[in-house]
């Protein structure tokens, strides 16, 4: 379905969303969808070290 979008369908997307939302709006959602990207990453960062450091203490009860 849509695989047969072309670079002129996709201007007269962003053109109807542009005039639907306006500058100001999108900016925003822009802003939060970076803000949970990064909220995101942070908490894989901190889950893979907790993991790596509950490892360690596991190895180190083991020997």
């Amino acid at each position: 379905m849509l695989n047969n979008i072309g670079p002129m369908g996709l201007i007269l997307i962003a053109v109807v969303v542009l005039v639907l939302f306006g500058r100001g709006k999108i900016s925003s959602v822009m802003g939060e969808v970076g803000k949970g990207i990064t909220s995101f990453k942070k908490g894989m960062n901190e889950e893979i070290e907790n993991a790596k450091a509950e490892s360690e203490e596991t190895d180190k009860d083991k020997a």
